[in-house]
């Protein structure tokens, strides 16, 4: 199944593309995905049969249309795609995709469009499609995304039961097409009001309006007892689910209001009218085809639009992207309010700048109480949480941090909030495991990422730190590794129970396995002589690993034992067998044999995919070194891979000689 126009832009040779708007010239991202969609942007004076670009129906539009009649030139439309950017365009936020359409603009009724006639005419029975459109729909809602992404989804909404009519800004491309104006909007009140004898009429105000960019058709004096606007910056999918009904001229929220189960009232000829799903006051006479949500979805968020990737630099299907903007979404809802933070040594400040410091810069203030008193949101080192820090958001590195070790003062790809404990303490419930126990069951397309993501780390041999090294020579037979830790990490101190040093677990593992192969692979760390945890493992392991790439480690073994170690959530992943004897994160749902302590509240039977899924995709926030911004965890997955990936600065590389130096001070640098 193909959009209507890829032979247009076919992109073995790109064609050129007249302009007379110098938002295609100026506007970097947009110039970027035209050019990616196969036009050469050019000034001058087309050929007959050429192409001339245009913006929508801007109020520019004329320049290029009057070009176009005059030298026979065929017209091309470009608009912001439906999905755009966290923030509006007069915001500053670059768009996530366009609609590059070569018969009409898609909220013009005027003339039938290419989106038009893909609804109109595409079969819409690919199942791989469908599928895909129904996951998507379900992904919009569940991230919260929209057309613009920049509100609170905790934010509160109106009690249920309202109907809900959705005011747009003044003279709206979109509105003035199909011939509306204040009229068309008063029009529509009445008939709300009318049509819900007693129900409360809540006006949703366009974004822009709220933040002072347009004029919306509403005002206050079209508000009365039962009447009221509303602008709060809330998301559209909760808005939705309060509503007993939903009126709209033609904005995007119909569309949505669509997706979320609800056939909306429409008063104009927006692109979702006329297939089956809206009550119309206008018809479009020639739309006359009945569409499932899944078509209508598919047709204009699939097949329709044209998708870009910032962080690869390219085009890409509809996935991608929402992941993209989804990631960026989470990071501005997070830390637009700007951050306090506690316990952070001075060599973690800059990468914790660059991952939470992006929207307002982050404020390092070590006392609780002076802390608390700056009224941001406030998080601390986890490891470095004592009393007074109890209202704080614990921080810690993510499960793909880097290319090199933590102690050695490599930047953190990953890092993780929690906003009720911390992974690796048992002792009080964490915001992962709730992720967990969330992930019991996963949609199709779930499951596929996380299968696509399992397939990507195994097959490069991807951990935590990607540390290179040779595997030694394994004897034959049922080998078992054994990994070491450091001795007085948090993990251990907090969750490992009576098994708490790594001669103890070898010597557990040995009285378990007195046949098996054991295999002991030190912590770097420790290896370094950065950490606590030095042990003489050859009186009872058959090989001592040192040096060794865990990944291709753990690719050629059966079995794994461990206290805490993250190494045991990456055997899992590689289908090996795991022991633990503490409690680590992954324990306790059904898929290691857990010896220790592990609390009564996590036995429960969380199938892999899930357990995958909120450790690496729900829980940790990625931070792409290219872009510099926020990033989806497939992003981190191909610069561990490929690259580049950050270095520590000068001054970090000279502190990190000085370790060696210096490692019974472990603590001034930890």
């Amino acid at each position: 199944m193909k959009r209507s126009n890829d032979s247009a832009a076919g992109p073995e040779k790109a064609r050129r593309l007249y302009v007379y708007n110098g938002g295609f010239l100026a506007r970097g991202r947009v110039r970027r995905i035209v050019e990616l969609a196969g036009y050469d942007i050019a000034l001058g004076l087309p050929q007959p049969d050429g192409m001339v670009g245009v913006w929508g129906n801007s109020p520019t539009a004329h320049r290029g249309e009057s070009v176009a009649n005059r030298r026979d030139a065929n017209l091309v439309r470009v608009e912001d795609a439906f999905l755009r950017s966290v923030l509006p365009g007069r915001a500053g936020s670059p768009p996530m995709g366009l609609l590059i359409d070569h018969k009409g603009v898609h909220f013009d009724p005027a003339t039938p469009s290419d989106l038009e006639e893909i609804l109109a005419t595409d079969p819409l029975d690919d199942t791989a499609i469908l599928n895909m459109a129904r996951g998507s729909m379900a992904r919009m809602q569940e991230a919260h995304l929209s057309k613009y992404t920049g509100f609170d989804p905790d934010r509160p909404v109106p009690d249920p039961g309202y109907v809900l009519v959705i005011d747009q800004t003044r003279g709206d491309a979109s509105v003035t097409a199909c011939a509306a104006d204040r009229n068309r909007f008063l029009e529509m009140l009445f008939v709300a009001q009318d049509e819900h004898p007693g129900a409360r009429i809540l006006i949703k105000t366009h974004p822009e309006t709220a933040q002072g960019f347009r004029e919306g058709y509403f005002g206050t004096d079209d508000c009365n007892d039962r009447v009221s606007l509303f602008s709060d910056p809330v998301s559209p999918w909760t808005l939705m689910e309060g509503a007993v009904a939903v009126y709209t001229v033609s904005s995007g929220l119909g569309f949505e209001a669509i997706i979320a189960g609800h056939k909306p009232r429409v008063f104009g000829q927006p692109f979702y009218a006329g297939w089956g799903l809206t009550t119309d006051e206008f018809p479009v006479q020639r739309r006359q085809r009945t569409l499932t949500r899944a078509q209508l979805f598919a047709g204009a968020m699939i097949l329709y639009p044209t998708w870009y990737d910032p962080h690869r630099d390219c085009l890409c299907d509809l996935a991608a992207t929402m992941e993209a903007l989804a990631a960026e979404t989470r990071a501005w809802r997070a830390d637009h309010k700007g951050w306090v933070a506690s316990g952070m040594r001075l060599w973690k400040r800059q990468p914790l700048q660059n991952v939470f410091g992006r929207y307002a810069p982050v404020r390092f203030q070590d006392d609780p109480g002076r802390a608390r008193a700056m009224d941001r949101p406030w998080m601390v080192w986890a490891g470095k949480a004592d009393v007074g820090h109890e209202n704080a958001v614990r921080v810690e590195d993510g499960f793909l941090r880097s290319r090199g070790l933590g102690a050695a003062l490599i930047p953190p790809l990953s890092l993780v909030t929690d906003d009720l404990g911390i992974y690796y303490d048992p002792a009080r419930p964490s915001r992962l495991e709730h992720l967990i126990r969330a992930r019991r069951s996963l949609r199709p397309d779930q499951t596929q990422r996380v299968e696509r993501l399992i397939r990507s780390l195994t097959d490069e041999g991807l951990s935590k730190y990607n540390l290179s090294g040779d595997v030694p020579d394994l004897p034959v037979g049922r080998r078992v590794l054994v990994v070491g830790q450091v001795e007085d990490d948090a993990s251990i101190r907090l969750g490992a129970g009576q098994v708490c040093t790594n001669a103890a677990l070898l010597e557990a593992a040995r009285a378990a396995r007195p046949d098996d192969i054991l295999i002991y692979k030190p912590h770097p760390d420790v290896e370094a002589g950065l950490r606590e945890g030095a042990c003489d493992a050859g009186a009872l392991a058959d090989v001592v690993a040192t040096q060794a790439d865990i990944g291709a480690l753990l690719a050629r073994v059966d079995e794994l034992w461990t206290m805490t170690s993250l190494a045991g959530f990456e055997a899992l992943l590689r289908g090996a067998r795991v022991v633990t004897t503490g409690a680590p994160f992954y324990a306790g749902w059904g898929l290691t044999e857990d010896l220790g302590d592990v609390p009564p509240r996590r036995r429960e039977d969380i199938p892999l995919s899930g357990l995958v899924h909120a450790t690496l995709i729900d829980y940790p926030r990625y931070f792409d070194p290219v872009t510099g911004t926020a990033c989806p965890v497939e992003v981190v997955v191909d610069r561990l891979r490929n690259g580049p990936l950050p270095r520590p600065g000068f001054a970090n590389r000279v502190l990190s000689k000085l370790q060696g130096l210096l490692a019974s001070r472990a603590h001034l640098w930890r």
